[in-house]
């Protein structure tokens, strides 16, 4: 086995050992609500935004719900989280051309998705990933990080690293390592208070010389 082969094969047995049915710790209720929920968690925490959505969605389940609230409305609901003046707006806007453009369902084309305000690559693919059989591996700054740490992937930017993800990881396993990674990264491997003692993939990595 290879320096390159032994260094995923030690990532991928840590991780399943760890998270061997990882999922989502991201609260929704359907696709709508989950769109909605990766929207609120640009630049913001999804402890808190889950703490929010449990209310929010309460009020508006579908697109057609939001007839019923304006803009400053939804304003109060979210605005303990970041960027929340344009979050509403962009749940406003995106739910009224959801209702008038795709009859209230979210469209599964990725140049549709982004169409949408507020829904970037990012957004975009996480969401795919969620409810298609789509391959993809949405980097987020926590897979980005990790990346970097395994040294996988230069660090420069997500885009390097999604195109760096793709190459080092079976197409298989992508979905499921979306999800071991981000649990791995915020429960052993943080960006602040990095404890070397406690990060167990970055311990084995670098014993066996592979960093």
């Amino acid at each position: 086995m290879n320096f390159f082969s032994k260094k995923i094969k030690i990532i991928e047995n840590i991780l399943d050992f760890l998270y061997p049915n990882p999922t989502s710790t991201l609260y929704y209720i359907n696709e709508y609500s989950l769109l909605i929920s990766i929207i609120l968690t640009a630049r913001s925490k999804e402890k808190k935004v889950n703490e929010i959505t449990k209310f929010l969605f309460t009020k508006i389940e579908t697109p057609m719900d939001i007839i019923r609230f304006s803009i400053e409305e939804i304003k109060n609901i979210i605005k303990n989280i970041g960027l929340y003046n344009k979050k509403s707006k962009n749940i406003y806007d995106l739910s009224n051309i959801l209702i008038n453009k795709y009859n209230g369902i979210i469209p599964k084309n990725i140049l549709e998705l982004k169409s949408l305000p507020g829904v970037g690559d990012k957004t975009a693919s996480v969401f795919l990933s969620y409810v298609s059989d789509q391959y993809l591996f949405p980097v987020d700054t926590h897979i980005h990080r990790m990346m970097f740490r395994w040294k996988l992937s230069n660090g420069k930017s997500v885009k390097q690293t999604e195109k760096d993800a793709k190459r080092v990881f079976k197409k298989q396993n992508w979905k499921k390592l979306h999800f071991q990674i981000i649990s791995y990264a915020k429960e052993y491997s943080p960006s602040q208070r990095w404890n070397l003692k406690k990060d167990i993939i970055y311990k084995e990595l670098f014993n066996n010389n592979l960093l």
